[in-house]
C-alpha cells in the first residue's frame, strides 16, 4: 500500500480503491452464496429471507460497515503521509486494541501471561518489519507529507480496527447466518456508503480526472489484495478470534520476510532474527496455560 501511494507516475485516488474493493468482495460473496443455494432462485430465496426480511439484523452488520470504510480511507491518508516504517510500527497497536475491545465487547477474560504475549508480539512484529524495511526508511519523505496527520491516521485507524474487528466477531458468532451472507449484508451497506464517501471528498478529482484515473494493474492488485484479505479475516475470525487473527497474521509477516531471501535477495539480519524469536515466543506464551489460574493477572470487564 506504501508503494502504490508514493510510486512514481499518476496517483490514483484512494476513495476509489477503497470503494472497489468492497466491490469485488461483494461480487466474491454472492458467487460463493449461490454456490451455496445451488441455483440462481435459491439465491434470490436466501437474499429474501436473510437480508430484505431481516431489517434489523442487516442494520446491525452497517456498523462495521462504515468503521471498516473509514479505517481503509485513514490507512491511505497514513501510507500517503508516512515511511513505511513508521507506519508499520504504529499500525501493529491494532493488536492491542483488539486485545482491549475483546475484554469490553465480549466479556473475555485475558491472563496475565496473555498480556505479556501480545506485548511480546507487537515487539516482535515491529523488529520484524523494521529490518524489512530498513533500506525503504532512509529514502526521502515525498513531497506534501506530514507525520503528525499520517500519525494520527493510523492511531485512529488502530482503534477503529479493533472495534470493528471485535463487533463483527461478535455478530458472526451470535446467529447461524453464514459468513458469507455476512459479508454480503456488510457490503450492501458499505458500498453506498464507499460511493458517497469518493463523491464527498474526492467529488472534484473524480470530476477532472475519472474515477479510474491512475488505477493500472498494481492499483488492480491492492483492489484485489485488500478484498481478499478481508474475507479471509471474517473466515479466521467465524472460527477462532481476532486475537489468534493477530499472531496469524503477524507469523505470516515473518514468512514472508523468510521467502523474501529466496525471490527478493532480503538480507537476514541478526533484528530480524530477534524478531522472529519474540513472535514465536509469542504465539507458545499466549497459549500457556498456567497448573493453577491466576487470579491476580486477569482482566475482564
Amino acid at each position: 500500500m506504501r508503494y502504490g501511494r508514493t510510486r512514481d507516475g499518476d496517483m490514483f485516488i484512494s476513495s476509489t480503491a477503497v470503494l472497489m474493493s468492497e466491490v469485488v468482495k461483494l461480487i466474491t460473496c454472492l458467487g460463493l452464496v449461490y454456490l451455496e443455494s445451488k441455483s440462481f432462485m435459491g439465491l434470490v430465496d436466501t437474499i429474501n429471507k436473510q437480508i430484505i426480511k431481516q431489517p434489523i439484523d442487516t442494520f446491525k452488520v452497517c456498523v462495521p460497515s462504515f468503521v471498516y470504510l473509514v479505517q481503509n480511507n485513514l490507512l491511505y491518508v497514513s501510507a500517503s503521509h508516512l515511511d513505511a516504517a513508521t507506519y508499520q510500527v504504529t499500525y501493529q497497536l491494532k493488536i492491542l486494541t483488539t486485545a482491549l475491545f475483546s475484554v469490553f465487547i465480549l466479556k473475555r477474560t485475558l491472563l496475565k501471561t496473555q498480556w505479556t504475549s501480545l506485548l511480546t508480539l507487537i515487539i516482535g512484529v515491529v523488529l520484524v518489519q523494521l529490518a524489512q524495511g530498513h533500506e525503504q526508511t532512509v529514502s526521502k519523505n515525498a513531497e506534501g507529507q506530514n507525520r503528525f496527520i499520517g500519525f494520527m491516521a493510523a492511531l485512529i485507524a488502530c482503534a477503529l480496527s479493533g472495534f470493528a474487528g471485535v463487533y463483527f466477531e461478535k455478530i458472526l458468532k451470535g446467529s447461524d447466518v453464514t459468513v458469507w451472507m455476512r459479508n454480503v449484508q456488510l457490503a450492501l451497506c458499505s458500498v453506498p456508503l464507499g460511493l458517497i464517501s469518493c463523491y464527498a471528498y474526492d467529488g472534484r478529482q473524480i470530476a477532472e480526472k475519472g474515477f479510474f484515473f491512475g488505477h493500472d494493474k498494481f492499483v488492480h492488485y491492492l483492489i484485489v489484495l485488500q478484498a481478499g484479505g478481508g474475507l479471509i479475516v471474517a473466515v479466521v475470525v467465524k472460527y477462532a478470534d481476532n486475537i489468534l487473527k493477530g499472531f496469524a497474521t503477524s507469523l505470516a509477516i515473518v514468512f514472508s520476510c523468510i521467502g523474501s531471501i529466496y525471490f527478493f535477495d532480503f538480507q537476514l539480519s541478526s533484528q530480524f532474527v530477534l524478531g522472529a524469536a519474540f513472535v514465536i515466543f509469542s504465539i507458545f506464551l499466549y497459549g500457556y496455560q498456567p497448573k493453577k489460574t491466576e487470579t491476580a493477572g486477569t482482566f475482564k470487564v
